[in-house]
């Protein structure tokens, strides 16, 4: 599967089915600080992603004025 992270944007190939926490986890990144979104959908950490997959991992912005 192509995995395409954000700041910095770059993109990692990684090989066979895996649910998204453990893809995460493989790439050391905390599941709370990233949406994972494939295609036009957000996907949760227990669904299963395919080798043919191309998820986007992008960080969790929050914050600002009230």
């Amino acid at each position: 599967m192509k995995v395409v992270l954000r700041n910095p944007r770059r993109e990692v190939e990684l090989a066979g089915n895996r649910r998204v926490k453990d893809v995460l986890r493989e790439l050391d990144i905390l599941p709370e600080t990233v949406l994972v979104i494939r295609g036009d959908e957000l996907v949760t950490a227990d669904q299963l992603v395919t080798d043919a997959d191309t998820i986007e991992l992008r960080p969790v912005m929050s914050g600002g004025a009230q």
